[in-house]
């Protein structure tokens, strides 16, 4: 019974230790505007949909907010049926 309570406390004091020491981050504007576009990425600049070309540029940003999981699968999905694309 002794062993039973020694890896008890054990185990609680290395949880306690693993959630208390992770590294505090920083959450500056810039660095949200840095992460918001590697994530979105900068091709929908300019493009107002008339060409392919801005076509592609707007799905190009589509892709990154789905693989980024910011739209959900049924979002993503009904921009590829809008655009002819699957």
């Amino acid at each position: 019974m002794q062993r039973i309570k020694l890896a008890f406390v054990a185990v609680c004091a290395l949880s306690a230790a693993a959630c208390t020491t992770s590294p505090r981050v920083s959450a500056t504007k810039q660095s949200l505007s840095t992460t918001t576009r590697a994530i979105v990425g900068t091709s929908l600049i300019g493009a107002k949909g008339k060409t392919s070309k801005d076509q592609d540029a707007i799905d190009d940003t589509a892709a990154g907010l789905c693989a980024a999981g910011v739209w959900t699968s049924t979002e993503c999905s009904a921009h590829g049926q809008g655009s002819g694309q699957k």
